[in-house]
């Protein structure tokens, strides 16, 4: 409805004015999203729902509850679209899902019967865990001697905590209970169990008879100690000669993120596979940040790529054979404890250097002026200039008075202004639950990128004179622009911040920076001050009566210019399907694509005439079906970062762990922080998580730059690392004090001043800035 109402205010003949009307998402859930408490499990309940993740404790018992049986409880987890939680393995970041059962005396909960997960790419590392729906079993064996109770039913009462990521990480937890009001059977849930079951690891034993291996196999470690040698006996005989997957349960040994070589990678960093006859043998990169040399390696063997692997799936424990490398681990700073008073004294004054936490009146009226001029140069942007040069042709039209005019161009401003306020109502809200968002937040989304691609290739077609909606809507929607002319001015504000929502964030981040950490008045008031620069133009021209007379008079060149204006809004939607591309991978980018054509197909054939315009449109609308079961799915699909992290990294000189001197990055504590302060040293401080996604891409990236790493030693700054990854007193401290409620967080600290505080999405040029800033030493 919302793109019908978007369409049907759009120009309706060549030299009509534009309209739209325009429609936001709310967020899914009105709980906090960033608390590890979570408010609805401050009521025990079977249900916990959060903005993330919606779980539910499952029971399934088909004997019922007697004496000496085993039934299963389950926590499903069903995770929103490009969320997920972790595997008994999480990979290079992230933390497995705990379940701590309270049951009955007489029952005894089993360990999770982890299913298949499937290997997650963030940019240079790599996670295992699951996304869309999971079901986590667990068996509970029933004492001989237990009694059902005679009232009251059976209350079986669950703590749950699971680690939720998407770019940024979310610790919670959930308190449930459930009741079972009989000992009689419980089979509603178990196609769910089954399913789960059929996902769920069988025992692959290790037999060897004779000297020959029947089932099971061994590990290797190489000769040159940077491979494991995994060869495995007995797999199902269909598997022979496909692509398997293999992932470690055993966790920090293997190269979690290497793919296998003919995926992109070389034998080097890559991981290879080959079957002889019955046997399936691997060789997979060590970790360069190994921590462990275990006797024993766990695997979970699957057919199918590491990205969506299938079961039926094998577990198996596998002997390691050769001569593990040295484990090479970096020593604490040693801290000294002889300047008590010079800490106290520092730690004072950094104190008092400290901003308060209100704007000042200057700063707030920078953030306005910033906001108006980021505003004002949106007139210009591909996508925006379209709609301008449309509005300003109605001022051409003869039968328009001055005093028309200036209506259009108040109800064109209020309609701008509204809707810029509205979206940075919804960025507030979404703050306030959790998120972690800039402008542009909503091109994250595959589903809203390629719905902007849908209207803007109908805009543009429109512009083209390819269709007009007039002769696709009904005649009162068709008639509403022209009873409502001011109406229909303030629907073309609405219709030009949607179109420019994709273009904002390079001019106004400063500015937007500061309103989403402002109280809501002041930061609604810096958007509504985006939405007057961007109005400005049009409003002074419909208060200008030189304008009118400074145009040509009317004619053919309105038509010409209308179609040109076309080019601009196509030339958008091809960004836009890069935008898309770089999301969901090439298939996504080509499956939109097709459905786009399809769609152009379909408003030609509707402009036709005759039994022409059925039979075409009707072919044109069975495509257009087809295409969206078909293709859609794959277009509205994230996909994994590997392109993105590549461009990233390209052009960079990343040094690994092993060419970092072991002292680089010291363990953080308040005191040691205060100590380098007082002899006069500037620190960096990173404050992580080892299951930050984000945290560790920065990692990987910026924070392991030669060039960035060099200028470090140059300026003498120590560097330091707080690592939140448990719950640490001193570390929530010390993010409180900055303003913080969570990981990343990169400060600069220097001798007397206040902290520098840097971005979430951490640069090699921002850093630069923040050192230069240091007093010279």
């Amino acid at each position: 409805m919302a793109l019908l109402c978007l369409l049907a205010a759009w120009p309706l003949t060549s030299d009509a004015q534009t309209s739209s009307l325009f429609s936001s998402k709310t967020p899914a859930a009105n709980l906090p999203a960033t608390s590890t408490l979570l408010d609805s499990a401050a009521k025990a309940a079977n249900v916990v729902k959060t903005t993330q993740v919606r779980a539910e404790v499952l029971v399934h018992a088909p004997q019922g509850i007697q004496a000496g049986s085993t039934f299963w409880l389950g926590l499903q987890i069903e995770h929103q679209p490009h969320w997920h939680t972790y595997w008994q393995n999480p990979g290079d970041s992230g933390l497995p899902t705990r379940l701590n059962w309270q049951l009955p005396d007489g029952l005894q909960a089993g360990d999770i019967a982890w299913p298949l997960p499937k290997k997650i790419p963030i940019g240079t590392l790599a996670n295992y865990g699951y996304e869309d729906r999971l079901l986590l079993r667990v068996p509970v064996t029933v004492g001989a001697h237990f009694q059902f109770p005679a009232a009251g039913g059976l209350p079986l009462r669950l703590r749950a905590d699971w680690l939720v990521c998407r770019q940024e990480c979310i610790p919670q937890e959930g308190q449930f209970e459930l009741n079972l009001p009989s000992a009689a059977p419980q089979i509603q849930r178990a196609p769910l169990f089954d399913a789960a079951r059929a996902l769920s690891p069988q025992v692959l034993p290790q037999l060897n008879q004779g000297g020959s291996w029947v089932t099971g196999g061994q590990t290797t470690v190489s000769e040159d100690g940077q491979h494991l040698r995994l060869q495995v006996h007995g797999l199902p005989v269909g598997w022979r000669g496909q692509t398997l997957s293999a992932f470690p349960i055993t966790a920090l040994v293997v190269h979690n993120a290497a793919q296998l070589a003919s995926q992109g990678q070389s034998p080097e960093k890559g991981w290879s596979q080959s079957w002889q006859g019955a046997v399936w043998r691997a060789q997979i990169p060590l970790s360069e940040e190994r921590s462990d040399s275990p006797k024993t390696m766990r695997w979970v063997i699957a057919v199918g790529p590491e990205l969506a692997p299938k079961g039926p799936a094998f577990e198996m424990d596998t002997p390691v054979t050769g001569t593990w490398p040295a484990v090479t681990q970096a020593a604490p700073a040693e801290i000294s404890t002889a300047l008590a008073k010079a800490l106290a004294d520092n730690a004072k004054n950094t104190s008092t250097n400290l901003p308060s936490p209100t704007t000042t009146a200057l700063g707030l009226t920078l953030a306005i002026l910033g906001a108006l001029l980021g505003g004002l140069m949106l007139n210009l942007m591909p996508c925006v200039f379209p709609v301008l040069a449309i509005k300003v042709l109605g001022f051409a039209k003869a039968d328009t008075s001055p005093a028309q005019h200036r209506a259009a161009g108040i109800a064109y401003t209020v309609g701008v202004v509204l809707s810029f306020m509205l979206l940075g109502g919804l960025m507030l809200a979404l703050r306030a639950a959790g998120e972690q968002l800039g402008w542009g937040f909503q091109l994250q989304s595959p589903p809203v990128v390629a719905g902007l691609a849908l209207l803007f290739t109908l805009l543009g077609l429109n512009l083209a004179g390819v269709f007009e909606f007039g002769q696709m809507l009904p005649s009162s929607l068709a008639s509403l622009q022209s009873r409502h002319p001011t109406v229909n001015a303030g629907l073309s504000g609405v219709l030009a911040v949607a179109v420019a929502s994709p273009c904002t964030a390079p001019f106004m981040g400063a500015s937007l920076g500061l309103a989403i950490a402002l109280p809501v008045w002041q930061a609604l008031v810096v958007f509504a001050a985006m939405g007057v620069g961007m109005a400005l133009p049009y409003l002074a021209a419909s208060w200008w009566p030189g304008i009118a007379r400074a145009l040509p008079r009317p004619g053919a060149w309105m038509v010409t210019f209308r179609q040109a204006m076309a080019f601009p809004m196509l030339a958008t939607v091809v960004w836009l399907l890069w935008v898309l591309g770089q999301q969901t991978g090439i298939d996504g980018a080509s499956g939109l694509l097709a459905l786009l054509l399809t769609v152009a197909w379909l408003v030609w054939a509707l402009g036709l005439s005759g039994r022409t315009r059925w039979v075409m449109s009707g072919l044109a609308l069975a495509t257009l079906l087809w295409l969206g079961n078909s293709w859609l799915p794959l277009a509205l699909r994230e996909a994994p970062m590997d392109t993105v992290a590549s461009a990233s990294t390209t052009g960079s000189n990343p040094i690994s762990s092993k060419a970092m001197p072991s002292n680089t990055w010291q363990p953080w504590s308040e005191a040691a922080l205060q100590a380098q302060l007082a002899a006069g040293r500037p620190v960096f401080v990173d404050f992580t998580a080892a299951w930050c996604v984000t945290c560790q891409f920065n990692k990987k990236t910026t924070l392991a730059d030669a060039q960035l790493l060099a200028q470090f030693a140059q300026r003498q700054v120590v560097l330091m690392r707080a690592d939140w990854t448990r719950r640490d007193p001193a570390i929530t401290q010390a993010l409180t004090a900055l303003g913080r409620s969570g990981v990343p967080v990169y400060a600069v600290y220097a001798p007397g001043r206040a902290p520098v505080l840097l971005s979430e999405l951490l640069s090699v040029a921002e850093v630069q800035t923040a050192l230069q800033g240091l007093p010279a030493r």
